[in-house]
């Protein structure tokens, strides 16, 4: 475990900007997010997205009207593109910097917690799911999606064929995704270890052959 939060290279600066152009050029890349969170967390719900980089999936949530929502990430670029995002599409959503294992909300501060394409990246994952389950309302859900250890090169071919990008920006993601970013993430086993070590009791693990899908019940 490390003091910084983060496992490999901060998302700060160009490579945040660079980052945040990509997922620009894919916006339906998120709609499936967007429709599972909806199955998951009622209208009227107070929504944390932890991790949310540039902020797409919380604007896209909060554009919904169902949500109030708020965004939790240690970069202080991504926070600040996500404000800037989200004040062009005239949706408030809380945006905020801080760190996943350290989060600076209150106890049952919210309804739903969702974590996207982030969970391999932070330095402490157990000590994530804590503050996942510490800042959750009872009764609340978590929806962790990430990559799987195990993916297989077709699946991330047709991930980033889906994305729609192209030049460099689709043969740097590629390698993204056949190299280093699978060697920092989690088979369902590791998951599941991890979670015996939380207070949470109740959770199902999906699989496909690009990621894994946690639910998990406080």
């Amino acid at each position: 475990m490390t003091d910084k939060g983060y496992k490999g290279v901060g998302m700060e600066g160009a490579i945040a900007r660079w980052y945040a152009a990509s997922n620009d050029r894919s916006p339906d890349r998120f709609s499936d997010q967007v429709e599972r969170v909806r199955e998951l967390a009622e209208p009227g719900s107070e929504v944390l997205e932890v991790a949310p980089g540039p902020g797409n999936l919380s604007i896209a949530l909060a554009a919904t009207g169902d949500y109030t929502v708020t965004g939790l990430d240690i970069s202080q670029t991504f926070v600040e593109i996500a404000r800037a995002k989200a004040a062009e599409s005239g949706v408030r959503v809380d945006f905020r910097r801080g760190n996943a294992s350290a989060m600076p909300f209150e106890d049952g501060s919210f309804d739903f917690v969702v974590c996207c394409a982030a969970f391999k990246n932070f330095s402490d994952p157990v000590g994530s799911l804590h503050e996942m389950h510490r800042v959750l309302r009872p009764g609340g859900h978590a929806l962790v999606i990430d990559l799987r250890r195990d993916v297989s090169k077709e699946a991330v071919d047709a991930d980033v064929a889906r994305m729609g990008i192209s030049g460099l920006s689709r043969v740097f993601t590629k390698f993204a995704l056949r190299s280093f970013l699978p060697r920092r993430a989690y088979t369902k086993p590791e998951f599941e270890d991890f979670i015996a070590r939380t207070r949470f009791r109740t959770y199902d693990i999906h699989t496909s052959p690009l990621a894994l899908d946690i639910e998990l019940r406080k």
